[in-house]
């Protein structure tokens, strides 16, 4: 599925959309701003049991350093 990140240029929101046509408007799902940039995703992949990362080993939501210390 096209899911694609987006971040709104006018309250700093960061949201996934669900894209079917590329001329669809995305529109901010905080405060409804069509000023939206979509953003690069990280790409996930699965070695052995273990899901590893394309961006290195931190996780891109925190600084813990590694996922295993996410929570």
């Amino acid at each position: 599925m096209p899911i694609y990140e987006f971040k709104c240029e006018e309250c700093g929101e960061v949201f996934e959309e669900l894209v079917l046509k590329p001329t669809e408007e995305i529109r901010c799902k905080k405060c409804k701003s069509p000023k939206v940039t979509k953003l690069m995703s990280q790409v996930a992949f699965k070695s052995g049991s273990k899901f590893v990362s394309s961006a290195g080993s931190a996780c891109a939501t925190c600084k813990g350093g590694s996922c295993s210390s996410c929570g």
